[in-house]
């Protein structure tokens, strides 16, 4: 997956930046189309690439439900696991995620993790061409995307080079 990202990151960029300027009409459907067919054959925990290399952003509202979960107060939950980020965001002190079992891959607080993290890879959280930066971003992380990047090419007849 790695070297096939490598090989194609450049375009698939590209392909996203002139859908960026210039989508065309279904994109949206065309993206919720391919986002069901690239889930029937994806295992997120097979991977787990976005907690072993990204770290989600914590909400006020996901720092208080998490700490609860963990019988904390939200003041030692961040003390122990977030730092503040440039943009003054909440996100993890390290990676891998702290709360990934590095053994199957597993969330240990999946029933209550961030918001973030049960959005993500984020195909159909918004118009697509609103959050195109996302998926240039995804398409070196989570094989789902680029699976999602792929096969919109093939269906818009563009190659990759």
């Amino acid at each position: 997956m790695k070297k096939k990202m490598l090989l194609n990151r450049s375009a698939f960029r590209r392909f996203l930046t002139k859908l960026e300027k210039n989508p065309p009409r279904g994109l949206d459907n065309l993206a919720v189309e391919t986002d069901k067919q690239v889930w029937a054959e994806t295992d997120c925990l097979a991977c787990a690439n976005c907690c072993k290399t990204m770290t989600p952003t914590f909400t006020n509202t996901d720092i208080k439900r998490i700490s609860a979960h963990l019988d904390m107060t939200e003041e030692a939950f961040k003390k122990k696991w977030l730092k503040k980020d440039r943009a003054g965001d909440w996100v993890n002190t390290r990676q891998p995620c702290q709360f990934l079992n590095l053994k199957d891959n597993k969330c240990s607080i999946y029933e209550v993790r961030p918001k973030d993290c049960s959005g993500f890879p984020h195909h159909t959280r918004r118009r697509m061409i609103d959050y195109m930066h996302v998926f240039k971003q995804n398409i070196e992380y989570c094989p789902a995307t680029f699976r999602l990047i792929e096969r919109m090419m093939e269906k818009t007849n563009e190659k990759p080079q």
